[in-house]
C-alpha cells in the first residue's frame, strides 16, 4: 500500500495510523498528526481503490451503501499492511492509534469490527457504521473518539449513536463528540480529539 512513515521523537508514544477520506491521499491528515502528538511516529497510509479516480479504502455501491465483501478485503489488507509495517519500520505492533477521516474512520472502525489486536484505540471523525449483524470481538481496554456533525447530510446522529452503542457493547470505552456543523472536520473538533489523546494516552 502506498504510504509514509515518519519516525517521531518519542518511541512510547503510540504510532498515528492516518487514513484519508474519498479523494485525500497520504498527505492530508499530517497536519492532523502534528496538532494530536508532535513526537509520536506516523504512518500514513493511501487507500488502494479508486472511485472516479479517487482513492478510496474500498468500494461502495452508492452513497452510505459499502460493498461489504470488498471492505472486508480490504480491511484484511490493511490488517496485514501493519504488520508488515511494524516489522519494517520496526515499530510496536500493539501500539497504533488510527486516526480517520469519513472513508478513513470507515476501514478504521473496520479494524475494531474485525480484528481485536488491530488497534490500540482510534480517532474516527464522521465515521458510519461499517457492518451490522456482526459479533464484534472483545474491545476490552480499547479507546475510541467519535466526531460527529448534528447535521452531517452523509453521517446521521442516529449512525453515530449506533456506532457508538456497538463499540461500547464490546467493551470499548467511547468518548462522542458532537459539533453543530455538517460533515466537514473543523478545528474545534480536532482540538477536541487532540485532548481527548493527550487525556488518554
Amino acid at each position: 500500500m502506498k504510504h509514509l512513515f515518519q519516525k517521531g521523537k518519542d518511541p512510547l508514544k503510540p504510532i498515528l495510523l492516518l487514513l484519508h477520506g474519498t479523494g485525500g491521499n497520504e498527505l492530508d491528515l499530517l497536519p492532523l498528526a502534528g496538532k494530536i502528538n508532535e513526537e509520536a511516529s506516523i504512518l500514513s497510509v493511501r487507500g488502494n481503490i479508486l472511485e472516479n479516480g479517487m482513492p478510496r479504502f474500498f468500494r461502495r455501491l452508492a452513497e452510505g451503501i459499502f460493498d461489504e465483501e470488498d471492505l472486508v478485503f480490504r480491511t484484511k489488507e490493511l490488517y496485514q499492511f501493519l504488520n508488515e509495517a511494524a516489522e519494517k519500520y520496526e515499530f510496536e505492533r500493539k501500539n497504533i492509534v488510527a486516526v480517520g477521516y469519513s472513508n478513513g474512520a470507515n476501514i478504521a472502525a473496520s479494524l475494531m469490527f474485525h480484528y481485536q489486536d488491530a488497534l490500540k484505540g482510534a480517532i474516527l471523525h464522521h465515521p458510519m457504521v461499517p457492518r451490522r449483524g456482526i459479533d464484534l470481538p472483545d474491545l476490552s481496554g480499547k479507546y475510541v473518539f467519535i466526531g460527529a456533525g448534528t447535521n452531517d447530510p452523509i453521517c446521521s446522529a442516529q449512525e453515530s449513536e449506533e456506532l457508538e452503542t456497538i463499540l461500547v457493547n464490546a467493551g470499548a470505552k467511547v468518548e462522542l463528540h458532537w459539533e453543530n456543523r455538517g460533515h466537514q472536520l473543523t478545528f474545534e473538533e480536532v482540538n477536541a480529539a487532540a485532548q481527548w489523546f493527550k487525556n488518554i494516552f
